[in-house]
């Protein structure tokens, strides 16, 4: 199991609404929660392999946001 931190576009509860439904259908990602009151807006994601990585960045750019390193 490996943690990944991310900063996103993400603003408030009903963006993270948005991307729900994609980022629970990802498999290997265990674990995810988005802190919308740091600045950053860090995604706090738990994966199981390296290619889950790149599938987050496919859900928030296909529902409109950004998430980088």
């Amino acid at each position: 199991m490996k943690t990944l931190i991310f900063k996103t576009t993400l603003k408030c509860n009903g963006c993270i609404a948005s991307v729900r439904p994609g980022l629970d259908a990802i498999e290997g990602l265990t674990k995810w929660e988005i802190d919308i009151t740091n600045p950053d807006r860090p995604l706090e994601a738990e994966v199981e392999t390296d290619d889950v990585e790149e599938k987050i960045f496919q859900v928030l750019e296909k529902s409109g946001f950004k998430a980088w390193k």
